[in-house]
């Protein structure tokens, strides 16, 4: 099948990116899973966020988009909004969002936009433990804040001045 930017699309139902937003319209964080150039992922970036911030908030959290559904929730400050194949549910893209609030939440202990614009790299290493290649792959929360508390484990070691870091100490 074609996909919106001519390439060759996998059969799979997938996500094809992540996106967090602040409600002033500024990218915190932009995943993607299927290649396409920055040109064009400026520009999807610029009109999703522009459709879901000008969205009335009585409104449901699911927007037909070109070829794909757009999902989003907002938690706070942050619009966390995924697009996904049009065939995929709704729900369960939903539930992958609050899944990733979740975890986030328990690693920075009550996440705010604060921690992920200093911390973004972690958001990103928490997101790649939990989606690979637009698919779920680890559904146990446990799981992924062990697995980054053993990198922050791995960047304690090797830091020079050999202070720890603060984040990740509510993790458990």
């Amino acid at each position: 099948t074609q996909s919106t930017w001519g390439e060759i699309a996998p059969s799979a139902k997938m996500i094809h990116f992540m996106l967090l937003v602040s409600r002033q319209g500024k990218v915190r964080l932009a995943k993607w899973f299927v290649p396409m150039p920055q040109k064009d992922k400026a520009k999807v970036v610029k009109e999703i966020s522009t459709m879901v911030l000008a969205r009335p908030q009585k409104l449901c959290n699911f927007l037909e988009w070109r070829e794909q559904k757009i999902i989003f929730k907002r938690y706070a400050s942050l619009y966390f909004i995924s697009g996904v194949d049009k065939e995929d549910n709704e729900l369960i893209t939903l539930e992958t969002i609050h899944h990733f609030v979740e975890i986030l939440d328990r690693y920075f202990g009550n996440v705010c936009e604060l921690d992920l614009i200093f911390n973004f790299h972690k958001a990103y290493y928490i997101l790649d433990e939990l989606i690979i290649a637009g698919q779920l792959q680890e559904t146990s929360k446990k799981q992924v804040l062990r697995v980054v508390a053993a990198q922050d484990a791995l960047m304690d070691e090797n830091k020079p001045d050999g202070k720890k870091s603060k984040a990740g100490a509510a993790a458990f």
